[in-house]
């Protein structure tokens, strides 16, 4: 397998230096804005610089950005951020105390602004510090100082996709330019399938009898996706371990109950048969990935959440290392990047390491799949960094994990839907949705 190139930008270290003591800006908070052009502005909270409680953790990162091969020949090309060539900016305000998720909302002003120039010192392979240590920003002699950490370095990437849906039995190839290679093939299982009276129930509003039949039904359970490779034989695996159950009184899975997939890898002993009634225990479970639909919200939009926990081996306790919300209707991108997570997620680097090899400890992207919507058909897209793959087992086991997110965001559709709704969706695919009866 070859690796795609990326190369990962790193904004670390935050902490602003004031010069002098000046306890109206201290009661104050500090936020940046840090730019690259052709990327989203990233903001972070700059805390104040005291030496006796100032943790500089290495490990620690405001803003990451990763570049793909296109984007690394955009930021080479003369003159592309215009005359004064290609820098990353770190812009920092002050503000009111108070704003949202520590982030300054209301007024803001200016403090000062660095540029770090980027050049061509990647492409040796080597990790390359562009900045680490104060820097002076603003005017006049007593310039406040940012302290800040610049780094860039190669992060390539594999880069794998379904040709079809999951539940369709696809094929899962690796993209390599204009390259397409069969890598693996996925197989998905059903237990119980939608019977006749579903088929009704959908189509029509209904009796009581129906409805009461219905209720008893109120559950998605015994999905499987099994992962082989190119000779047939089984690696990796995504078992449906606990239903996706409405919840009392919706239609719809909730927080309080979620559904929640088995991510195991083959065992020494597992079998390379792909049948339904091959044995859980001949797996090595990896991790447990919970999801459930939260409705409404401030942007009034349906949310999937999902909720990735590591395995510790021997041990009854999970590690979350990641937990990520995709809207419903229009999916999203389900990533473990332990420098984006929040500090609950980020306590988990400790087991990634042992889980998936010494790098995964100083931080780092892990893997992103990104899926489509609850109602679209959808090819997941997954991203795996090449550090931690050491065997064709350990990319058959993300790959098993996308199959998983992905299906989660279909079985946690509303279990009750209008019939104007099913004939919408019906009418804008050009084929039936494989998993719409299942119950």
């Amino acid at each position: 397998m070859d690796p795609q190139i990326f190369v990962r930008l790193s904004v670390g270290q935050l902490g602003l230096k004031l010069p002098g003591a000046n306890a109206r800006k201290a009661a104050r908070s500090f936020h940046c804005e840090i730019r690259l052009r052709g990327f989203p502005v990233q903001i972070a909270p700059v805390p104040l610089i005291n030496y006796s409680e100032f943790n500089l953790d290495p490990h620690t990162n405001a803003a990451v950005f990763s570049l793909d091969e296109s984007e690394l020949k955009a930021l080479s090309a003369p003159g592309c951020f215009g005359a004064h060539g290609s820098y990353l900016e770190v812009a920092v305000y002050v503000g009111r105390r108070g704003g949202h998720c520590g982030i300054v909302t209301g007024m803001k002003r200016l403090v000062g602004v660095v540029r770090m120039d980027i050049g061509p010192e990647w492409r040796d392979g080597k990790p390359v510090m562009l900045h680490h240590g104060l820097v002076g920003i603003g005017k006049g002699e007593a310039k406040p100082e940012l302290h800040l950490r610049v780094k860039m370095e190669a992060d390539p990437r594999y880069i794998f996709e379904f040709d079809d849906e999951v539940a369709l039995n696809p094929q899962v190839v690796q993209l390599h330019g204009r390259n397409r290679q069969p890598i693996f093939s996925c197989k998905f299982i059903r237990d119980r399938r939608g019977s006749h009276s579903d088929q009704l129930y959908w189509s029509s509003s209904g009796g009581e009898e129906k409805e009461a039949e219905m209720m008893r039904r109120r559950e998605r359970k015994g999905w499987k996706v099994v992962i082989h490779d190119l000779s047939g034989s089984a690696v990796a695996a995504a078992f449906m371990a606990t239903p996706f159950v409405a919840a009392s009184g919706c239609d719809t899975v909730a927080r309080s109950n979620p559904g929640a997939w088995l991510i195991a890898r083959a065992g020494a002993t597992a079998p390379g048969s792909t049948s339904s009634s091959a044995a859980v225990e001949s797996w090595q479970p990896w991790g447990r990935l919970e999801a459930w639909r939260d409705q409404g919200g401030a942007a009034r939009q349906d949310t999937v959440c999902l909720r990735l926990r590591l395995l510790p081996d021997g041990q009854d306790a999970c590690m979350l290392v990641a937990e990520t919300p995709l809207r419903s209707d229009r999916g999203g991108e389900f990533a473990i990047d332990m420098d984006r997570q929040a500090p609950a997620a980020a306590a988990g680097a400790e087991h990634c390491a042992a889980s998936l090899g010494e790098a995964c400890a100083g931080g780092g992207f892990v893997m992103s799949c990104r899926v489509e919507g609850e109602s679209r058909s959808s090819r997941p897209l997954v991203q795996l960094a090449m550090r931690h793959v050491t065997c064709m087992e350990d990319a058959a086991m993300f790959v098993a994990l996308a199959a998983a997110v992905d299906l989660s965001v279909k079985a946690c559709r509303p279990f009750r839907r209008k019939t104007t709704a099913t004939k919408k969706t019906a009418s804008a695919s050009s084929s039936p949705d494989p998993l719409e009866l299942d119950t």
